[in-house]
């Protein structure tokens, strides 16, 4: 290993160390995860002045610190399928009936969708008012590759339909799904929870015994389950150093200086729409600026690693231990987010470049009859979205090929393609918290006094003041 990446890595490993000596003096949480943030900019930004993006001791650093953030959000994929299993039938359990599910998924998922509409129109605005175009745009040779690509996987996104993609939903093979193998796994997994949840329910009066063995037994997976969690989600600020450095040193600033204008109308529509949800929030009789304080760290992680599906662990315990929301809606919540109604993925950035593209073929995007079937199109096609990367991209295919769009022509966007997710992916995670929040309070289950507490709580569910006297 050649001298200067040594160098590197003991750098990084002193700010790493910098970390843990934060956390073993009990700073917050969210402390922890902004310095984490922070250095992690600050080692990128200098990595790549040092060697510049493409220099292959500069490759090989990233690669290292790809063990600590590609292997923290690996460990929190690990315990999505655990969590949403022993969570929503845990929920179901406590409900003793059925009676109030169909209340949580319709308030949740009709808030994701409605939402996701907002978003699309907020990306049209954006785009009319910074006068997107690909009118006269080239493309290099990796545009091309990429305009090819996404040629040759148009095939699968025409076969998409809606009863296509609710009938993919249903767990065929639940075992199979707990693996992650589909790009529904996640909702699907929650449906088999349910009817697990309210098979149980069923012998609840008849085999009392059974049901009283098979409640301790889910109680035991659920607290072994959370203690898995609460040991992840110590590495976020270590995770968050690692993702951010990497991304910042391999960053090509000329491409992005290239493609300024899309970069600054999609941050705006991404603020303005984050907005809406603070609003949305406001509505409901929290208050944004404690709600975004609280809610911070999981938008910082979601930032920086770019998985709204790797996001769901610390989504939950985020809306359970620091919002106040019911563990039940907190779970259905986050897994229907992760896979329905992602306003950034779904709704702002297939709109951004349908009304972008639509000039190039002589459409005008700014009339009733392009926006309103692209509404349209958007929300169906928010359903079923994969959380993880290339969601996004997939999106807009279906909506690119649904409006008869070229949608070669989304390739020229490569070279800004992962600054631009980092925001999307954050909005994502943003609505599917939101949501939670909001069905929490119109059913009257948000505990006022979890949301209201002056004392941050930590990734254990204690305040700092509990656990630094532990």
């Amino acid at each position: 290993m050649a001298f200067n990446v040594i160098f590197n890595l003991a750098a990084a490993l002193a700010l790493l160390a910098f970390m843990y000596r934060q956390q073993s003096r009990h700073a917050s949480f969210t402390v922890r995860v902004f310095t984490g943030l922070g250095l992690g900019v600050l080692l990128g930004a200098a990595l790549q002045a040092i060697y510049g993006a493409g220099h292959p001791e500069l490759k090989t650093t990233t690669e290292y610190l790809d063990i600590v953030g590609t292997g923290y959000v690996k460990l929190l994929q690990m315990i999505i399928m655990p969590l949403i299993m022993v969570s929503i039938i845990g929920a179901i359990l406590k409900l003793k009936n059925a009676s109030s599910l169909g209340k949580i998924s319709a308030l949740t998922i009709g808030t994701l969708i409605a939402t996701t509409i907002v978003a699309a129109g907020i990306g049209i605005l954006m785009a009319k008012l910074f006068n997107l175009s690909a009118v006269g745009l080239t493309a290099n040779a990796a545009e091309a590759a990429r305009g090819a690509y996404l040629q040759g996987k148009l095939g699968d996104a025409q076969a998409i339909s809606l009863p296509s993609m609710l009938i993919s939903f249903i767990p065929a093979n639940p075992f199979l799904d707990l693996t992650g193998a589909r790009k529904t796994s996640t909702i699907a997994v929650v449906i088999f929870a349910i009817f697990v949840g309210v098979s149980a329910i069923g012998i609840h009066d008849k085999k009392p015994e059974l049901f009283a063995s098979f409640d301790h037994f889910i109680k035991v997976a659920h607290a072994i389950v959370m203690r898995m969690v609460t040991l992840v989600l110590r590495l976020t600020p270590y995770g968050v150093f690692a993702l951010m450095a990497g991304l910042v040193a391999v960053s090509s600033y000329a491409d992005i200086l290239n493609l300024i204008g899309f970069v600054l109308a999609s941050y705006s529509a991404l603020i303005l729409m984050f907005c809406v949800h603070l609003a949305l929030v406001a509505a409901a009789g929290l208050h944004p600026l404690r709600y975004v304080q609280k809610i911070f760290p999981v938008l910082a992680f979601a930032f920086t690693s770019r998985t709204s599906a790797g996001s769901i662990p610390m989504s939950v315990q985020t809306q359970t231990r620091r919002l106040g929301t019911p563990e039940g809606i907190a779970n259905f919540a986050a897994s229907f987010g992760a896979t329905i109604g992602q306003n950034g993925c779904a709704g702002i950035y297939p709109a951004m470049l349908a009304v972008m593209i639509a000039p190039t073929v002589g459409i005008d995007p700014f009339t009733a009859g392009f926006i309103v079937p692209l509404l349209a199109i958007i929300a169906v096609g928010s359903v079923g979205v994969a959380g993880v990367g290339g969601g996004a991209t997939f999106a807009a295919l279906i909506v690119l090929s649904s409006m008869n769009l070229p949608v070669a022509l989304a390739g020229l966007l490569i070279s800004i393609e992962p600054l631009i997710d980092m925001g999307r992916t954050a909005l994502n995670v943003s609505g599917s918290i939101m949501a939670g929040t909001l069905t929490s309070r119109a059913l009257g289950e948000t505990d006022m006094a979890v949301f209201n507490a002056d004392a941050e709580l930590g990734e254990d569910g204690e305040t700092e003041q509990e656990s630094k006297a532990a």
